[in-house]
């Protein structure tokens, strides 16, 4: 295995989950204000499910986001 592509692959890989998640968030945030779902000033629980099946990895990742 190459250490150096290897941990380049994951960092192409995390950015584009970064990118691609604060695109999704940001987009159904905005949707939800502007419809009155949300007021702008609440906590929103987060989680993430990372799988790998070929290493049977999964993986839960939660966090909260404050909007205010």
């Amino acid at each position: 295995m190459n250490e150096d592509n290897f941990n380049m692959e994951i960092r192409k890989f995390l950015k584009k989950v970064g990118i691609t998640s604060q695109r999704e968030i940001t987009n159904a945030v905005t949707k939800a204000i502007e419809s009155g779902d949300l007021t702008g000033s609440e906590t929103l629980f987060a989680k993430v499910k990372l799988e790998i099946n070929e290493i049977n990895l999964e993986l839960d990742i939660d966090g909260d986001i404050a909007l205010d």
